[in-house]
């Protein structure tokens, strides 16, 4: 019994693709060759996405694995396996495909609701495999249908809720079922469309103003909004104006609000009824007609000197017959009373500078004008000019910084500064204003004044005249000495420390170079150099000398080093000689006298 398995072969009847619904079946065909002529059992193994399906033990070289009725379910990759006496052949993999989705099944908790509730639906896809996508759908009458989405990813069925709104009555829902397959997006058919009724629990409320939503300012008005309920319990009833809250009551079936009549009173009410979760609102435009236009406050001047009279006058276009006051708003925002009457008269301070208002009432309508600010100033005393450091001088290349103040005058107070008689600035300040001039020069004297004007009637004041003094940086030190180079012991010298330029007074400086730098000589002098006379130089002189000269500027300028050497004197030079020579003789001498004795 010898056999082999060439091939094993798998299909889809009618086709690997197919409508869900309808019948399919699955081919497994294995081609096997023999020696001779024998019944050879074979064992058919179908698996679908590697699960298994369906086996079957056949003397047959095909079997049949039927699928009645073809769902989304049955959509994936099959394969074949076919076993006989140890041997075993696998088929290549067979894509079915499904197509299409069964109807889904929609079911409502309740099929009648109160306004205000909840709608809960489940749709079911029956024979579905997640993950798949729920549609639920809202249908009104006349209306564009309310749509929600959810996913599934791990079961066949969804729920969702739907709220039920004020003016819902009929209602109708539905729902659909959406997958991808390779990619591609399946939608099935809508379920069956499922009927919610609606009852109200309570009706639309009215709302009523009296005597008439037309009305004149300082009538009384009254607003009554009223609604029919079937269960009195959990009513509430809101006014609103500009979503404020008005008034309110609570298990009533009318709400009332009274009130004198005002050109703010105009405008749309709002009247809502709720009870749990339902609500229904009514509007109703108010329209309050102006009794008379708020008053006008006038001022004789805007701005005043102080201690002269203002006079403020209040006034109503086309209206006399009013009750006036004039107030002044103090700096807390406090409204402080000055007078009943249509005009005022007083003579004014500083402290009375400020913000005033004009008041009128007619049949217990209060209205104010707009505020008129006032303003009172103090004549500015004559400035003083000086520089910000403090002394009137200035180092040449640095900026000058100049400040002028005004102890007195009501601000704001205009600075204006001069060089000569040139302006330079001109600052708006409260009390003081700086000027910075980065242009000074060498001769520059300066001649700086400023003037100081507020809007007080009186003249403009101006400071004293300001000079400064330039101060030149010491430049370019220099030092020598008389002897230069060489000095004989105990004898003097004389050192030259000088500046190129500098302003005097100038201090200079004179170093011997040592580990610590010490400082042989300091003097100031009204010159641009100085002598020191060193009456006795000695050996520990000998050394490298500096000088080092500055002024107010505050620049230290260093001369180049020079050496002095400290030499011995003429006449220890001879002492020293006299002294080399008896020691010569003497070696001469002492040389003869043991060459004589030798010779003996």
């Amino acid at each position: 019994q010898v056999f082999t398995i060439n091939t094993v072969e798998i299909k889809a009847l009618p086709s690997a693709k197919v409508k869900n619904g309808a019948p399919m079946s699955i081919i497994c065909h294995a081609d096997i060759s023999k020696i001779n002529d024998f019944q050879l059992r074979h064992n058919f193994t179908i698996f679908k996405n590697g699960k298994l399906v369906f086996t079957i033990s056949s003397y047959k070289g095909e079997v049949r694995y039927g699928i009645p009725v073809a769902r989304s379910s049955d959509t994936g990759d099959y394969e074949c396996t076919v076993e006989a006496s140890g041997k075993m052949k696998y088929s290549n993999s067979l894509h079915v495909w499904v197509t299409g989705m069964t109807k889904p099944i929609l079911t409502a908790e309740k099929k009648e609701v109160l306004e205000g509730d909840v709608v809960k639906l489940r749709c079911e896809l029956p024979e579905e495999e997640p993950p798949l996508i729920f549609f639920f759908r809202k249908i009104k009458m006349n209306s564009t249908p309310k749509e929600k989405r959810v996913t599934e990813q791990y079961r066949n069925f969804s729920t969702t809720e739907f709220a039920v709104e004020d003016g819902d009555n009929i209602l109708h829902f539905d729902c659909f079922g959406r997958r991808y397959v390779n990619l591609e997006l399946e939608t099935s058919e809508p379920s069956n469309r499922t009927l919610v009724t609606v009852k109200e629990p309570f009706v639309k409320p009215t709302l009523n103003a009296k005597p008439s939503s037309n009305i004149t300012e300082g009538d009384r008005m009254q607003i009554e909004c009223s609604t029919v309920v079937a269960r009195i319990r959990g009513i509430e009833i809101i006014l609103q104006k500009n979503k404020t809250i008005l008034n309110s009551v609570q298990d009533e079936k009318l709400l009332r609000y009274s009130t004198v009549a005002t050109l703010e009173d105009s405008g749309e009410y709002l009247c809502k009824v709720e009870q749990g979760r339902a609500s229904k609102t009514t509007k109703l435009n108010v329209i309050v007609a102006e009794l008379f236009p708020k008053p006008v406050l006038t001022a004789s001047a805007f701005k005043v000197d102080e201690n002269k009279e203002l006079t403020l006058s209040c006034s109503i276009s086309g209206f006399r017959k009013a009750n006036f006051s004039i107030l002044r708003r103090n700096s807390n925002g406090d409204l402080q009373w000055l007078k009943n009457s249509r005009n005022l008269t007083m003579r004014v301070f500083v402290n009375n500078t400020g913000s005033y208002i004009c008041r009128a009432e007619v049949r217990g309508i209060i209205k104010e004008s707009k505020p008129v600010w006032i303003n009172v100033y103090a004549p500015v005393s004559k400035p003083t000019l000086s520089v910000v450091s403090g002394l009137p001088e200035v180092v040449l290349g640095k900026p000058l910084w100049l400040i002028c103040r005004s102890v007195m005058g009501t601000p704001p107070i205009t600075f204006t500064f001069y060089k000569g008689n040139e302006v330079k600035k001109i600052v708006v300040n409260d009390t003081y204003a700086t000027f910075l001039d980065e242009n000074i020069t060498r001769n520059d004297r300066g001649g700086y004044k400023c003037d100081a004007k507020n809007h007080h009637s009186s003249a403009m004041k101006t400071s004293n005249i300001l000079n400064i003094t330039v101060i030149v940086p010491t430049r370019n030190a220099s030092l020598g000495s008389n002897p230069y180079g060489e000095v004989e012991d105990g004898s003097g010298t004389v050192f030259l420390c000088s500046v190129k330029e500098g302003s005097w007074p100038i201090h200079f400086k004179i170093f011997k170079k040592t580990d610590r730098e010490d400082l042989v000589y300091e003097t100031s002098e009204n010159a641009d150099r100085i002598l020191w006379h060193k009456e006795v130089m000695k050996r520990e002189d000998t050394g490298t000398y500096y000088c080092i000269a500055s002024n107010r500027a505050n620049v230290d300028v260093k001369s180049q080093p020079i050496t002095i050497s400290v030499i011995l004197a003429a006449w220890q030079k001879g002492i020293i000689a006299a002294f080399i020579l008896i020691l010569i003789a003497g070696s001469i001498a002492l040389t003869s006298w043991w060459f004589l004795v030798k010779k003996k």
